[in-house]
């Protein structure tokens, strides 16, 4: 524990000493405790927690919390809040910790419980809920036996937020009342749930049939977490292979570090603000992160070339976005954000690349992320120039919509800056190069996004404002401002 800050240590102890106060009736001579009982959910929950030990890194560590969150419930209900307790420590002790330092995570984490434990179980014989379990030949008291298994399941959720939150402010200094509100409402849910299995796992020890017939509520339980501990490595896979190619991308291109989680972040602000459901919303994220893959196909010396681009550097330029395509043809989960990969370079008007689609034949995930793009290029600061204001930014934006980009979607994107906006963390710097600045021979900034620059001037609005090449000379920046722009570096 040498590692833990003096206020967590000083945390940890506290609740140590608080669950030792909280088992010691168990031991009273003149106490009543069902051993039996007590060994016996002990003995499930430790098997619940080695299971999880015995898995690989990253394995299935949510299906041993969640199958053992039944059995402690169950333990809440059927033993007084001391012997909970106790039951809550053994599989707690022996429970696999993730990260380090692991002794202090194992030892809250047990005495954690075991308050927890305690809790519940008062909260459930305070409101008589072991009368309402039946046993000795009488029946269960239903439904009067969910209130005090709610009950129980409330005081499990308030308790174990509390706790979390004054470790997490005593070894982060992470405000108390922002963790609860972070914490508890995912957590009632849950608990809620595993209460109602808990209950059920109690009628059946109760029961004629004995403790044995638990085990038709606790394995179909613990299939069910196993289910969804797969869907959620299946999720941190996604994740993991989202970053894998996003830090490919930015170590390649420099220039625009950053740039693609603030692109997903704001084309998620417009998915929500359309209305899009959560599994839309969540493959725009994915489209706006990754709408730039395609640049792990262009060479580097075009990629990171000063000044501009000669004509043949240009046509392969606007070939990443089909090599973008390629690149995530095969991860299947993509889904609609290939569409978006592969066109947000596309205009409203058909001017755009790579097959000049118009209008509505345009997909709407790609007339998403080219606002995105457009709006985050011109409110960061790049080596070369200063980021615009967001009000100068959402004015360009309606300045080309119609032309450019899709009215509704920059409409949205307004909406949404307005209730949420943009923070300063969202404007970074998305160059490595420090900061210079505006001499005479840096780009002019105009009413248009894209200084001009290149043989035949800049394309207008927003293509330029994703432009991320360095500085041009100003001879270029003389370039009359109209005309296709072909120096797409973007």
């Amino acid at each position: 524990m040498s590692g833990t800050p003096a206020a967590a240590r000083a945390c940890i102890l506290a609740a140590v000493l608080c669950a030792i106060w909280c088992t010691l009736p168990a031991f009273a001579p003149d106490t009543p405790v069902p051993w039996g009982t007590a060994v016996l959910l002990a003995a499930l929950g430790l098997g619940c927690e080695a299971a999880g030990r015995r898995s690989p890194s990253g394995g299935p560590g949510p299906v041993a919390a969640g199958a053992c969150l039944p059995v402690l419930l169950a333990a809440s209900f059927l033993l007084p809040p001391a012997s909970a307790a106790l039951v809550a420590v053994v599989g707690s002790l022996a429970g696999r910790v993730e990260q380090p330092p692991y002794a202090a995570r194992r030892i809250w984490r047990a005495a954690q419980l075991a308050l927890t434990c305690a809790a519940a179980s008062w909260a459930y014989a305070t409101l008589g809920g072991p009368a309402t379990l039946g046993g000795g030949g009488a029946a269960p008291d239903f439904p009067r036996a969910l209130l005090p298994a709610c009950a129980a399941a409330l005081a499990f959720s308030l308790v174990l937020t509390a706790l979390d939150a004054v470790v997490l402010a005593a070894a982060e200094r992470r405000p108390a009342h922002r963790s609860v509100y972070e914490l508890l409402p995912p957590a009632l849910g849950p608990h809620l749930v595993h209460a109602l299995a808990g209950l059920m796992t109690a009628v059946l020890w109760r029961s004629p049939y004995g403790p044995l017939s638990a085990l038709l509520v606790l394995l179909p339980m613990y299939l069910s977490c196993w289910v969804f501990a797969q869907y959620h490595r299946e999720q941190a896979a996604h994740r993991a292979t989202i970053r894998a190619l996003v830090h490919a991308v930015d170590i390649k291109d420099t220039y625009t570090r950053g740039h693609s989680e603030r692109v997903g972040r704001a084309s998620v602000l417009i998915a929500r603000e359309l209305g899009m459901d959560d599994r839309r919303v969540e493959g725009l994220r994915f489209a706006g992160i990754l709408h730039d893959i395609g640049k792990l196909g262009v060479p580097t010396r075009v990629l990171r070339k000063d000044g501009p681009l000669t004509p043949e550097e240009r046509r392969i330029m606007e070939l990443h976005p089909e090599y973008g395509h390629e690149i995530v043809r095969g991860i299947g989960f993509l889904d609609e954000a290939r569409d978006a990969i592969l066109h947000h370079h596309e205009r409203l008007d058909g001017s755009g690349y790579p097959y000049g689609l118009s209008g509505s034949r345009i997909p709407e995930f790609a007339r998403v992320v080219a606002v995105a793009d457009a709006f985050d290029a011109m409110t960061s600061t790049r080596s070369y120039r200063r980021a615009r204001p967001v009000p100068a930014a959402l004015a360009e934006l309606k300045r080309c919509a119609g032309s450019q980009f899709d009215p509704r979607m920059v409409g949205a994107l307004d909406r949404a800056l307005g209730r949420h906006g943009w923070s300063e963390a969202d404007t970074a710097v998305t160059a490595d190069e420090p900061r210079e600045p505006q001499g005479p021979h840096a780009p002019l900034e105009s009413h248009t996004p894209l200084e001009a620059h290149g043989p035949r001037g800049p394309r207008g609005a927003a293509a330029g404002a994703r432009r991320d090449t360095p500085p041009v000379p100003r001879a270029r920046s003389a370039a009359p401002l109209s005309g296709p722009s072909r120096d797409r570096r973007r």
